[in-house]
């Protein structure tokens, strides 16, 4: 399998199943295109004539073929026979979102948590389930060394002290058990202070600051339970805890709605103000709601990440550059085969606890009575559902099948196929045509990096 795409006079090819990305002048373009179309040598030949001199076209084609017997056009699929035995293999836990706080001081519209609540009610998770989450994690962790811990809420800051106290202990039980503990943090910056700012650089691996880009964007879905905005509060916060951070992980994310459909201008708000690592993402919410995304926005997103890959691109070129989460993919190595085909792993080797303890497949699902999948004191008891989880992968999923950039985002989420169509193994589509769209900016903003090198 093949995709092919223009941006901005460059022919690129995906060969799919290799990951090979080419490069390629007019002729070989075309060439390919009809090849992929099963037309013989002589039909492009008939085809082409009239553009091409026919020593041109001799040339494209031994050289598509040496391509191709290297491996890096028109390979097979070697993944599909494999991916039955990713069923089979051992289920280990690698990774917590621990929902330390059920409340939330900001009342951000789009929230799919109900201002940290989970339709429940509000609650903050003690030390004991806190602790309990950690002795978990490294019971069913198996032979695994490094383990992943993320603190979410709600506004994880509102229960700052078992964030710490939790932290110190995870660290002292990381000799014992050959444990390497990794902890993240979100937070809307509301609480933030020069003692939870030094904590957190000298402690978490990486933080997610949330904040939507401009500042009229970022009051109008973010405000504060007085209504009044949040951008003055936690901007100069946000700013003073990256230039503390100096080196290490951050990003700042956003998400845009049907109200900011320019959503390039907050992330080049954002770049603006001294933020280099940088994450908007499309909101995912039921067509009613007034700033869901719908169908017919979609051709204007599509044309705005391209606009934001060229404006990208030149700035790197003039040393201003800036990293773009979902512009950020690995063309050499990349995630391993399993991630690949399987995603973030949801629901066996990913999971996220309540307040109280109960287990779910992630932070999205949780509050679903449907999807708790046990507690800390049980384990996990609905072992049809994590089967379930474990067995989803692009091969599950049909649409996902024919689909060219099913390695890339490896089947989408599953909470958004779950909320659009009640079922894990389908697509949300509007979401496909947003990554795939992604894919190719990030795959065409590398090309202009080796073309200037």
């Amino acid at each position: 399998m093949i995709h092919q795409y223009k941006m901005n006079g460059m022919n690129l090819v995906i060969d799919v199943n290799s990951g090979a990305i080419h490069l390629f002048d007019a002729c070989s373009y075309e060439y390919i295109e009809l090849l992929n179309q099963e037309c013989s040598h002589e039909q492009i030949m008939q085809q082409l004539k009239n553009t091409y001199p026919e020593a041109d076209l001799l040339e494209v084609k031994n050289e598509i073929q040496t391509l191709i017997d290297e491996k890096v056009l028109f390979t097979q699929d070697e993944y599909q026979k494999v991916v039955d035995t990713f069923g089979e293999r051992e289920t280990v836990v690698k990774a917590l979102c621990l929902h330390v706080a059920h409340d939330c001081n900001l009342a951000c519209q789009y929230c799919f948590a109900e201002e940290g609540e989970y339709h429940g009610d509000r609650s903050i998770m003690s030390l004991d389930v806190a602790k309990k989450s950690i002795d978990y994690l490294i019971a069913n962790s198996g032979q695994r060394k490094n383990l992943e811990v993320d603190f979410f809420g709600g506004e994880p800051l509102m229960n700052f002290d078992v964030v710490k106290e939790t932290v110190y202990y995870a660290k002292k039980l990381e000799e014992a058990n050959n444990k390497k503990f990794r902890f993240t943090i979100t937070t809307n910056g509301v609480l933030l202070d020069q003692d939870k700012m030094d904590f957190i650089n000298e402690h978490m691996y990486n933080v997610v600051l949330s904040c939507d880009g401009r500042k009229e964007v970022h009051d109008y879905m973010r405000p504060a339970s007085n209504k009044k905005g949040s951008y003055d509060l936690v901007i100069p916060k946000f700013k003073e805890l990256v230039k503390q951070r100096g080196e290490k992980s951050y990003y700042i994310r956003g998400t845009f709605t049907h109200h900011n459909l320019d959503f390039a201008e907050d992330v080049l708000h954002m770049a603006n103000e001294g933020f280099k690592e940088i994450s908007v993402e499309p909101v995912v919410a039921p067509l009613e709601e007034s700033y869901a995304i719908q169908k017919e926005d979609i051709a204007q997103l599509l044309k705005e990440y391209e606009r934001l890959a060229d404006i990208m691109a030149e700035r790197k070129q003039e040393n201003k550059g800036f990293n773009f989460f979902h512009f950020m993919i690995d063309l050499t190595g990349g995630p391993c085969v399993a991630k690949r085909l399987t995603g973030c792993g949801a629901g066996f080797e990913y999971l996220a606890v309540t307040p109280q303890g109960d287990l779910y497949p992630c932070h999205q699902f949780v509050g679903m009575d449907q999807f708790k999948m046990g507690d800390l004191d049980t384990g996990l008891v609905n072992l049809r559902m994590q089967k379930e989880f474990k067995g989803c992968n692009v091969y599950s999923k049909k649409a996902c099948q024919s689909c060219w950039a099913k390695f890339y985002c490896s089947g989408g989420c599953s909470a958004n196929a779950y909320n659009f169509h009640g079922s894990i193994t389908e697509a949300y589509e509007m979401g496909c045509e947003l990554e795939k769209k992604r894919v190719e900016c990030a795959i065409y903003m590398r090309a202009c990096e080796l073309v200037a090198e």
